[in-house]
């Protein structure tokens, strides 16, 4: 934001979404089963639980592609046999929606927002649970430069600082020049 505007993005949102997705989708190549109970920088999931929430969130994110509306609700308790399958085949499922939606206002729990924001959105959800997902499996994985450098941009946006209690830890001190460390670091990770 600059002096109460917003600045406008600087690459295509569905595009970040796609190299979100492909970064992530690279991490999640790597989940065994062995790997699901363990913890996760989300203080209260274990990785299972964390792919479950990375599922809901793609299945909510492809409702506003293909609807142009979502009405938000409680997560639906799901048994999935294999969650890493489930998450990337609705990730997959996700950038076809996406990819073949109309630009323009959708509305995210009665909310209307460009439809870019709620991709850009997308996109930062899912590479931050993708690297989220390296640092369970003890190897972080870093979010490519240039993906971080946007996402920054965005989590100033949608995070702002009187909005993080519940939803985001506070903000870490980076005195990394990686966009990638400053993008987890903005976010409390």
């Amino acid at each position: 934001m600059t002096a109460g505007r917003v600045v406008p993005p600087l690459a295509d949102p569905v595009a970040l979404l796609g190299a979100a997705m492909r970064y992530t989708d690279a991490v999640l190549s790597r989940v065994t089963v062995g790997d699901l109970t363990s913890p996760t920088p989300c203080a209260d999931w274990n990785l299972q639980e964390l792919l479950a929430h990375m599922h809901e969130s793609l299945v909510v994110l492809d409702e506003v592609a293909l609807d142009r509306a979502v009405v938000l609700r409680p997560a639906a308790e799901a048994v999935v046999a294999d969650p890493v399958a489930a998450v990337r085949g609705r990730g997959a499922r996700l950038l076809r929606s996406w990819s073949r939606t109309d630009r323009g206002v959708v509305r995210v729990g009665g909310a209307a927002l460009p439809s870019d924001y709620a991709a850009a959105a997308g996109a930062l959800e899912v590479a931050v649970h993708g690297w989220d997902v390296s640092w369970a499996l003890g190897t972080p994985t870093p979010v490519p430069s240039a993906l971080a450098t946007e996402l920054l941009f965005y989590a100033e946006v949608f995070v702002p600082d009187d909005d993080r209690e519940g939803r985001f830890a506070a903000p870490r001190v980076s005195s990394s020049p990686e966009p990638g460390e400053r993008l987890l670091a903005f976010l409390g990770r």
